[in-house]
């Protein structure tokens, strides 16, 4: 599995890769019409959208068996709905810009069987313990399409699609071998109690999918130990964020439990907006891509903060504050925070920066912030309704603090990100062709 470091791994996905591009190519259909992102669909979307019955099916490898981690679900996520994207663009005319290849494509063949085979490709090159079961979804996608040459096109720009995905993503730099530094000075991360881990350097040097750059939106770092920024959030996590604070609400703790559920709500919530939205299949795939991608690098951008920075959790901060050279904060040997501490440095938060990025870029697609959603936790066991996107996008920043495990300060800095590389991704993919 990719999951893990076996050799060969990147010889593993050439190899899929070149498999899948010999899918017999096809020729090119006539565009069709279609409205812009920010409007509803104007066709009745179909009974079962092919797009959201793989974006489970990915849910399902990538989490609920594969147990991966958000910042490692960012990638799959991404490369999953990148393909899916481009093999539904392409059997659509390629009204807008394609991510990686706009396969050849008939103007009839078959969306269900391009998105089913596309999914399906890219979750078996990155689950290939998996295959067996995903195979079985795969022919049930198939079994409901009637037999045909609309059904052969479909499979052959679906094939393409994935293919192009894993060869652009096979020497990436995932699963590295990197480390965190672990620091001995006031400031400095180290591993935080009770699982004293460290996890996920590697995500730092992990190839963007559309910055040129992991550090293109570098921030000028954490305050000093001794500034009035420092303080505040200093203290005010230490009294909120305690797992023993008496003065966090009850709806405050439930927060900081949803928001750090590792079965994230936004899959949920991305969903359910493609069905009350009425999306059409094409702008369904549209709008998973740009959410799935700029969560994918806001991750990358944050984490390569949190390697530049490499700044101590609140955790680590309270209980070695008398040695910080601030006098306005009090040391607590024995503070703990409500949540687990993570296995990675402080500044920047990766949730407000995947968070960030999620929220604006649905605010961009549907053209409008107030729109409302709501999601369950089985962590929390409460579901959480939102008025709009900035709503939930504010609500994260503070369950950080309120969980005990960030600053606000890194929590802000992270939704900047998170906003910063949607803009850059609007500029620059997913538009109107000749755009």
């Amino acid at each position: 599995m990719l999951e893990s470091r076996e050799p060969g791994r990147a010889a593993v996905l050439r190899r899929k890769a070149i498999c899948l591009a010999v899918a017999g190519v096809v020729a090119a259909g006539t565009p069709i019409g279609l409205g812009s992102s920010s409007a509803h669909a104007s066709d009745s979307p179909a009974p079962e959208n092919a797009v959201i019955v793989w974006d489970r099916n990915a849910e399902t490898a990538i989490w609920d068996i594969a147990r991966q981690q958000p910042q490692v679900q960012a990638r799959s996520f991404a490369m999953v709905h990148g393909a899916v994207y481009d093999a539904v663009n392409a059997i659509a005319g390629t009204p807008y810009r394609p991510y990686l290849v706009a396969p050849p494509a008939g103007g009839t063949a078959s969306t269900p069987a391009a998105v089913a085979t596309a999914g399906f490709g890219v979750l078996s090159a990155l689950f290939p313990a998996q295959e067996v079961r995903l195979r079985a979804q795969y022919d049930e996608s198939l079994a409901a399409i009637p037999d045909g040459a609309a059904k052969q096109r479909g499979i052959a720009v679906g094939n393409q699609a994935a293919a192009a995905m894993i060869a652009a993503r096979a020497n990436d730099g995932a699963f590295g071998n990197q480390t965190w530094t672990v620091g001995t000075q006031p400031g400095q991360w180290r591993p935080a109690p009770p699982t004293n881990a460290s996890d996920g350097a590697w995500v730092a040097h992990l190839k963007p999918f559309l910055l040129p750059s992991a550090s293109m939106f570098r921030t000028s770092g954490p305050p000093s130990l001794t500034s009035e920024r420092y303080t505040r959030d200093f203290n005010e996590v230490k009294a909120i964020g305690s797992a023993t604070s008496t003065v966090r609400t009850a709806d405050q703790t439930q927060a900081a439990i949803w928001w750090h559920d590792r079965h994230l709500a936004e899959w949920e919530i991305k969903r359910q907006l493609a069905t009350k939205q009425r999306l059409s299949t094409l702008q369904t795939a549209r709008m998973f891509a740009m959410v799935d991608m700029a969560e994918a690098d806001a991750t990358i951008a944050c984490y390569n903060e949190k390697a530049a920075w490499n700044f101590w959790r609140p955790v680590t901060a309270i209980q070695l504050a008398d040695d910080d050279g601030n006098p306005d904060t009090a040391g607590d040997p024995g503070w703990m925070p409500l949540l687990v501490t993570p296995p990675h440095p402080d500044f920047t938060s990766g949730h407000t920066c995947f968070t960030g990025a999620s929220m604006s870029a649905l605010a961009h697609f549907f053209g409008r912030d107030n729109i409302p959603f709501s999601g369950y936790s089985a962590d929390s066991g409460t579901t959480r309704h939102f008025r709009s996107f900035s709503q939930a996008l504010a609500e994260v920043v503070n369950a950080r603090v309120w969980g005990g495990i960030h600053t606000r300060t890194a929590d802000v800095a992270g939704a900047k990100i998170g906003k910063q590389v949607t803009a850059y991704m609007v500029r620059h993919y997913f538009r109107p062709d000749g755009h």
